[in-house]
């Protein structure tokens, strides 16, 4: 970042060798030497040197030139976690543009070049040694805001995204590869090929693809956030407000030698070691008292990560809201330097560190805090998870430290924070803003009111989003609580309805080991089906009323007793339910049938008393005249959607909590809603209904559906392999979806009663009594799995699923190391390639190997998986086990060659330990 107006380059060394690994590197080989200039030399050695200056992204491409990726460097890898993290730096410049500021540059990291030949026309070739990740990243933000802008249909929209393809995406007047002004690895030109040239095929579902479906998402969401003027800001965000170290090495340099040394370093200092270093620098006189009496003991109470979050805190309830933890050191430094040779001052400011480390603990450990209310409100965010009330609860408790507002003040405004977030929760309220706003929370709430008073008129601002008591009840009688929020979220909001029962003999929810279950099961069996029969409106299938409202709050439980509730008639499930301790079970039981009327019946119920445990708006007078949130998220999961794939009016009704018909009336009267082709009936056919808004145009729904990629049999019916159910779009969607657990994976040792034998046992009396014809020869194929390499194992799921995993590695793994390739599914006859877990597991992190997988997987008869669902869970029949054997356990084989070909040898693993 530049700290002056004069253009220099500010603080290079730092930059340069300490930057977050998202956005910077770390060079073992010298520092930058001479004056601090824009442009400096970076010494390597031999009497050579690397060139190094700071430039925009618009400056970077500008020219006749192109960007190579070397074929040694892997595939694109960036997932939703790091484009999240740019995301929110750019929303936070665009913001400041937009409300006409002048926000200083975010450095964005090095991209280190070497000169490569000069081509045909002139065109300067540029291999890209390393920087990759975030040159790609920035060239498919363009192309997504290029269609962007294409598609709203504005005055000179065309003209605009036309300008945008030629200014920094293409080389205008050439053809073939050098066209594209960037060139990745040859796995991913295609890709990429199809979201530069904007074709049909664009946002597939490799991780090029998937970046350049989250921008088009986060695009349309800020639009209708911000409106008028927010595509130009983010434009001038991404063109000139990004901080790039361009790195040029000489030509001859021996590139991938620079590479491997850049690939191969320690590990930087943190920034609160930086700071450290910096501070006690500064106190000659004092520094071992001051570091003995203050620092030591506040380092060793929060430990490393914490103590940096602790001075990043500090300097966001002392106003410094856009500080990011990758900034802490800057910011801290620029804020102590005047401050250099006056030892006192230092070690006051030392001494108020560490005042707020003893509050920073009572956040993180609330039994620390002494107040009973207080304790008890700072336990109940605790529980609740994460860390984005941090900031206004370090904020409150120092106000009570010093005398300035009351413990039990503070606890009240603490409840409205809360109130808030689990409102949202139930609302399934987008949480992409939330960071920002309680950042800025301590700056911007007015001083001079109660803090219970300042904390609920700022939450109650403009485009917050509390919800009314109306909101949360109808969001509790119809949105999906079991894909929202966070796990811990989820449970927390089952044990404190339970709690508001006022049991006598109240349970110990730390040693209950309790686990969210559904009462209507996930996967219900006939009976279950034939009481929906009941229940069905005309036109609605069972399976369609299940669908709409298994997930719902209403349907879902606290208990212990997964492996026996299972999914049993609910008459059996009765029995169970009326021996548990918990009140709500108990209820349940008392029920004499379960379908929906008795569902919606216990949603109203659970609103009733979420309303009064979490506070909300007071007067209940706020009219929210926006779109309902449901169709916003109707539009996201449209975008989200790879080419190639096509949904249906009930998934997209089950994910947004509404109906297939008002989906299909808005999908038939709103224009530009992006994918609305995509959306078929059941039968996977173009509805007889379904009309292109008066604006649009484009051809048909069947030729834009055939350009894209999605089959047709001859009827002309979708292929439902390539059909995206309301599970698929809400893992697209970035909602956490539970995954099916293993026994070696739970984390909960406890989810089950039964043994793994047992649990091994009930699966094949399932495998028999569903595929009798092909029950022996799939178990000799498990068997056969079992003996194929070390560590070849079979694991097995929660009774409800009664499936069985192919796992490999360590019984002993952790969920997050364990790998397995496929789940089975008896009574349901299919075999699950579980893409969606392999992609956040070495090796298989890598979209190629992943592709190659499913290629292996395709060439056997009577498997078909579409390359559209490269990142979720697409299935194929359980007898293609039995019946093609040996080409299987062929590609079993070279799967579990993948895998063990990254494993650490024993020797590494020792020395990791």
């Amino acid at each position: 970042m530049r700290d002056r107006r004069d253009g220099a380059l500010a603080a290079p060394l730092e930059l340069i060798r300490w930057a977050h690994p998202v956005g910077g590197l770390r060079f073992p080989w010298g520092d930058v030497t001479g004056r601090e200039a824009d442009e400096q030399d970076i010494h390597i050695g031999g009497g050579r040197s690397l060139r190094a200056q700071e430039i925009t992204f618009l400056k970077l491409v500008q020219g006749e030139k192109q960007f190579q990726v070397p074929l040694y460097q892997r595939t694109y890898s960036w997932t939703r976690k790091q484009l999240e993290r740019l995301w929110d730096d750019l929303i936070d410049l665009t913001e400041q543009q937009l409300e006409g500021g002048s926000p200083a540059s975010h450095f964005l990291g090095s991209v280190v070049l070497a000169p490569g030949q000069l081509q045909a026309g002139g065109v300067q070739r540029w291999l890209v040694v390393d920087g990759q990740q975030r040159l790609t990243t920035l060239m498919l933000a363009f192309a997504a805001l290029r269609d962007h802008i294409r598609d709203s249909a504005a005055e000179g929209s065309v003209r605009i995204a036309d300008r945008i393809h030629r200014q920094y995406l293409v080389n205008e007047f050439l053809e073939g590869d050098e066209h594209f002004r960037l060139l990745p690895t040859q796995a991913d030109r295609a890709s990429f090929g199809a979201c530069i040239s904007n074709s049909p095929r664009s946002g597939g579902a490799d991780n090029i693809g998937a970046s350049y479906r989250f921008f088009r998402g986060v695009l349309a969401s800020g639009q209708d956030q911000y409106g008028e003027g927010w595509t130009a800001s983010v434009e001038i965000v991404l063109r000139d407000l990004l901080s790039i170290v361009e790195i040029t090495a000489e030509r001859g340099d021996n590139v991938y030698r620079i590479f491997e040394s850049i690939n191969n370093t320690g590990v930087g200092l943190s920034q609160s070691d930086l700071l450290r270093n910096y501070v006690f620098m500064l106190l000659p006189g004092r520094g071992e008292r001051v570091y003995a009496q203050l620092w030591l003991p506040m380092q060793q109470q929060l430990g490393p990560k914490n103590l940096e979050l602790l001075v990043w805190l500090d300097l966001v309830v002392r106003g410094e809201s856009k500080t990011k933890q990758t900034d802490i050191y800057r910011v801290q430094q620029q804020r102590l330097e005047p401050l250099a040779g006056n030892e006192e001052a230092l070690e006051k400011e030392i001494g108020e560190l560490a005042r707020r480390a003893e509050l920073l603990r009572r956040i993180l450990d609330p039994g620390l805090e002494p107040h009973d209310e207080l304790r008890r409100q700072l336990r109940h965010l605790a529980d609740w998870g994460g860390r984005i009330h941090y900031p206004i609860a370090l904020h409150l408790l120092d106000l009570v430290d010093s005398g300035r507002a009351g413990a039990d003040e503070v606890a009240e405004a603490l409840s409205y924070v809360e109130g808030f977030l689990v409102r949202r929760m139930l609302c399934q309220a987008s949480t992409q803003s939330l960071n920002r706003l309680f950042m800025s929370m301590p700056g911007d709430m007015e001083s001079d009111r109660s803090p219970a008073e300042a904390v609920q008129r700022y939450l109650l601002g403009r485009r917050r989003g509390w919800p009314t008591d109306a909101e949360v009840a109808e969001g509790i009688r119809s949105k999906p609580f079991y894909w929202n929020g966070q796990a811990q979220q989820r449970a927390y909001v089952l044990r404190r309805l339970e709690e508001s029962y006022g049991s006598t003999e109240p349970v110990d929810f730390d040693k209950a080991k309790l686990t969210v279950e559904h009462v209507l099961p996930q996967r219900p069996a006939q009976a279950w089906l034939d009481i929906l029969a009941e229940d069905a409106d005309d036109g609605q299938t069972p399976q369609d009323l299940h669908d709409l409202l298994v997930h719902t709050l209403g349907n879902l439980t606290l208990s212990a007793e997964n492996s026996k509730l299972s999914n049993h008639p609910f008459e059996r499930k009765q029995q169970i339910l009326e021996a548990s301790s918990l009140r709500m079970n108990q209820e349940i039981a008392a029920t004499r049938r379960w379908g929906r009327k008795e569902i919606l019946k216990r949603a109203g119920n659970l609103a009733a008393r979420a309303i009064s445990l979490w506070p909300g708006p007071q007067g209940e007078q706020r009219v929210d005249s926006e779109e309902w949130s449901g169709w916003a998220d109707l539009r996201a999961a449209l975008i989200a959607m790879p080419a190639g794939t096509w949904t249906t009016y009930g998934d997209i009704a089950e994910l947004i909590g509404s109906h297939p018909v008002p989906v299909g009336n808005f999908l038939a009267t709103k224009s530009g809603v992006h994918g609305a082709y995509r959306v078929l009936t059941a039968a996977g056919r173009v509805s007889g209904s379904f009309r292109w808004s008066k604006d649009e145009h484009g051809g048909s729904p069947l030729s834009l559906l055939h350009a894209e990629g999605v089959p047709f049999d001859a009827s002309g019916k979708a292929r439902s392999s390539h059909r995206l159910t309301a599970e698929d779009l809400a893992s697209l969607l970035g909602k956490e979806v539970p995954e099916t657990e293993t026994s070696s994976g739970s984390s909960n040792a406890a989810a089950t009663n039964m043994t793994i034998d047992a649990r091994g046992t009930r699966f094949t009396e399932l495998l028999r009594a569903n595929r009798p014809d092909a029950a022996e020869a799939i178990l000799a194929f498990l068997r056969a799995w079992e003996g194929l390499a070390p560590g070849c194992h079979l694991d097995y799921g929660k009774a409800t699923e009664t499936s069985c995993f192919l796992m490999l590695r360590k019984k002993s793994s952790s969920r997050a190391a364990a790998i397995w390739p496929f789940t089975l599914y008896p009574v349901f006859g299919t075999v699950e390639v579980v893409f969606q877990y392999m992609r956040s597991r070495p090796p298989f992190d890598d979209s190629g190997l992943r592709q190659d997988f499913m290629s292996r997987l395709n060439a056997i008869p009577g498997i078909e998986l579409a390359e559209a669902k490269l990142e979720l869970r697409p299935s194929f029949p359980l007898e293609v086990l039995a019946n093609r054997p040996e080409e299987l356990l062929g590609v079993m084989s070279w799967f579990v060659q993948q895998v063990t070909a990254h494993e650490p040898s024993e020797e590494q693993e020792k020395f990791s330990l």
